[in-house]
Parts: structure tokens; sequence; C-alpha cells
């Protein structure tokens, strides 16, 4: 399988027919903010042909950024099977990484504010390394307090732990009443009956109410 690299025309290449990606404008936004910062970084990939099989969203960059040439790694003995296998696979690997979110932070960390990143918002990665800096900030000083800063830090946490726990005694030793009321009408109407039956009697004979 031969490759050669070389520089081509951009209006020599010929974008596929169909296409495996389809590329948001976001996405091509990032990728001319790279190719400002960093110039071109990968080849387009062609066939025999001249047929893009891979980066086509960098081709429409490129195009789109006025370009007139580009790096390319040209196949010239693919079957057409081939052509196709590299097409899908070639955007579907990168797609199963993950970022490693420990480096990443690090090297946020590292850069100290320049966070003009393509692929990313600056905005965004600003808030995510300041909401990191108390942290670090903190840490960064532990080797540079004396000792008296030390056990006053030491001290000040024994004191707030001693708080919690005195909070969470006062709340379980507060006893736990349970109070029965019964509903107005009921009382009322008990007491009404009360007073009724304290001024008559039944006639066990006739069954008529004889006054008291």
């Amino acid at each position: 399988m031969n490759v050669e690299i070389t520089t081509m025309k951009l209006t020599d290449l010929v974008k596929p027919e169909k296409n495996v990606r389809i590329h948001t404008e976001q996405q091509l936004a990032e990728f001319q903010r790279s190719v400002k910062m960093f110039g071109q970084i990968r080849p387009i990939v062609i066939d025999e042909k001249n047929v893009i099989l891979a980066g086509n969203g960098l081709y429409d960059t490129l195009i789109a950024m006025g370009k007139e040439t580009a790096e390319v790694y040209r196949y010239d003995n693919l079957t057409e099977n081939q052509k196709k296998k590299l097409m899908v696979a070639d955007n579907k690997i990168f797609s199963l990484g993950i970022d490693n979110l420990d480096t990443l932070n690090s090297f946020l960390e590292d850069l100290q504010g320049d966070l003009d990143i393509p692929g990313f918002d600056e905005e965004i990665l600003k808030q995510m390394v300041s909401e990191a800096e108390d942290i670090t900030d903190k840490l960064s000083e532990y080797g540079t307090l004396d000792e008296e800063e030390i056990q006053a830090i030491k001290e000040n946490a024994e004191r707030k732990e001693e708080q919690i726990q005195k909070m969470e005694s006062e709340q379980e030793s507060v006893p736990q009443e349970t109070v029965l009321t019964q509903p107005d009408s009921v009382t009322n109407d008990s007491e009404e009956k009360t007073a009724e039956e304290s001024q008559f009697v039944i006639c066990p004979k006739c069954g008529e109410k004889i006054w008291l």
C-alpha cells in the first residue's frame, strides 16, 4: 500500500459524493481558529483520483479562509471497500476516546489564564479554572506558613467541628411531643349531648321524654 505525502492545490481536490461526517457551523468555526493559530496540523487524505477520503471539514475550512494549497496523504492502491472503511474508521475511532480530566485541568492551570484554545469556549474555561484556583492557592501556600499559623488553622477547624457536633446533639435531645386534639365539632357535640341528657329521662313505657 503506497502512501505519498505532497502539497496540492485545493482546486484539484474532489469532495466525495457522500460523507460520513456532517460538519456543523460551530465545528468549522473552531477549525478556522485552529488553522489561524497553528496552521494545518494534519493532512487531507485522498485517493488516486484526488477524491477526499478524510479531512472534508478541513478542506471546507481552508476554502473558506481563502487558502490555495494543502498538505495531503495520497493513497494510490486502495480498493473501493478499503476507501469506504477508511472513511468510516477515520470518523469513528476518534469519537471513542475520552478526555483525561486530571491532565486537562493541569494543563489549564499551567496556561495561567491564557485560555484561547480552539475547540473550547474561553469564558467557560476561565470559570473552570477559577473554581479550582481557590483550592490550588491554599495548597500552594502549604509549606510557607509558620507553626503558629498552622496551629491556628487546626484550632479553627476543631472549633467548627465541635460546633457542628453540639448542634447535632441538641437536635437529637429535643423531645418529640405528640399532641392529640379533637375537632371542635366533636367536642361541641359531646358537650351538647351531655347537657341535653341531664335535663330529661325517657319513660320506659311510652318512650316519651320526662323533663326534670
